[in-house]
């Protein structure tokens, strides 16, 4: 049994690591469970999601995978007596053979309470890492629900020309996590910083007291509304470029996104797009509206996210795995560098533009080599971002932009 934490890409990678366990393992999976406790408190189930029938049947050949605990262990469930921990971090095969299996052997049933970033991203056999990609490019289905409103979606801003979406990370839920201040009133610091201490003060949120100044310097906040804007038109988009913004509600409401509706005017959201009757079966079900932006992000001419979050580094790896779509991976360390020095008049435009240009040439989601630390595996390049084993071969030696 596992139960998966955090939003809908986070808990997507983890289902993935979490299925080729089983197979490695030769033990049957059920149907994962999803996180419904933390910040987003999402009520929604797999089956509410992702497409069941067609996750098990998909990998009927890899893996059993059954949709609830059976009768004989039931009675142990209602009474709370399956053993539960959480996987260590980041281990490769060897620790779920030689320290998860024997606990099965032993427990019959094991209960993996914490499933996110549990699998190493590098080091794995390719038969492993070939599995993560089959369940998270072909398995994981969304809902026919989401597949036809995203489908629609998409064939909406195509009938339009061509269209970018902008995961534009600057949500309040970002904002109090990451402790990014920058741009905002101090009376909207103090909320934040409230927010994070108080309101939302999850165990897991270890940094109480940060010093946003210097995590902007370190390239550590999301970009904000107004900096996003000049990122853009630096990068040569003009006003007529259809915008999606595939993000929740941006902190500020109108008034920050004012800027960026006057660069360009074409700007649009799912709730722009959609009737209320179609979203109300959506409403309160933050994942499932991520779901409609994530298959919108996967279809769009250009993906810029500002932020490189779960979905951001997701879309980016599926978007790899699509045929290298155009991503543009912004470097915001030396971008907040080049802001400040452009906003201070060190740089005129030209000079500003073309340094941005310049900066950003080899990062719009052309094949690379994935960055490997072994001693620092936090730090290293997310399988899900880059997923090399799964490319296409002829790809993978093209070091060209795309």
């Amino acid at each position: 049994m596992v139960s998966c934490n955090g939003g809908l890409n986070q808990m997507r990678a983890a289902i993935c690591d979490m299925v080729a366990i089983a197979k490695y393992l030769n033990v049957t999976l059920i149907v994962p469970e999803l996180d419904k406790t933390s910040f987003w408190a999402d009520p929604s189930d797999f089956g509410d999601i992702f497409d069941v029938d067609h996750f098990i049947n998909s990998l009927r050949d890899e893996v059993r995978i059954i949709k609830q605990v059976p009768a004989k262990f039931a009675q142990r469930l209602q009474n709370q007596a399956v053993y539960t921990m959480p996987p260590v971090s980041w281990s490769n095969e060897s620790y779920y053979l030689n320290q998860i299996l024997p606990l099965i052997k032993k427990h019959k049933i094991l209960h993996l309470n914490r499933t996110d970033a549990r699998l190493a991203n590098n080091g794995l056999p390719d038969e492993i890492q070939k599995l993560r990609c089959r369940v998270n490019f072909h398995s994981l289905r969304f809902t026919p629900q989401i597949e036809l409103l995203g489908d629609k979606l998409v064939k909406l801003l195509q009938a339009k020309g061509p269209f970018m979406a902008l995961h534009l990370r600057y949500e309040m839920d970002m904002l109090a996590f990451s402790g990014c201040t920058h741009g905002c009133k101090r009376v909207e610091a103090k909320e934040l910083t409230r927010m994070r201490q108080c309101l939302y003060a999850y165990p897991w949120w270890k940094e109480k007291i940060i010093d946003g100044v210097q995590k902007r310097k370190d390239g550590l906040c999301p970009l904000t509304p107004e900096e996003t804007t000049l990122i853009l038109r630096a990068l040569g988009y003009d006003s007529g470029m259809q915008v999606y913004i595939a993000a929740g509600e941006i902190y500020g409401g109108d008034k920050r996104m004012a800027v960026v509706r006057r660069a360009f005017p074409k700007i649009v959201r799912k709730e722009m797009l959609l009737t209320e009757e179609e979203l109300r079966p959506f409403q309160n079900r933050s994942s499932q509206m991520a779901a409609l932006d994530y298959l919108v992000s996967l279809a769009s001419d250009v993906f810029i996210p500002t932020y490189d979050g779960n979905m951001a580094k997701v879309v980016e790896g599926h978007r790899r795995y699509l045929g290298f779509r155009k991503t543009v991976l912004l470097d915001r360390k030396s971008l907040v560098e080049l802001i400040d020095e452009y906003e201070s008049g060190t740089f005129r435009w030209d000079e500003f533009a073309m340094a941005v240009r310049h900066l950003h040439a080899e990062r719009m989601g052309s094949p690379v080599e994935r960055r490997v630390l072994p001693d620092r595996p936090k730090e290293e390049d997310y399988f899900f971002s880059n997923p090399r084993e799964c490319l296409v071969p002829q790809l993978q030696g093209d070091t060209t932009s795309m």
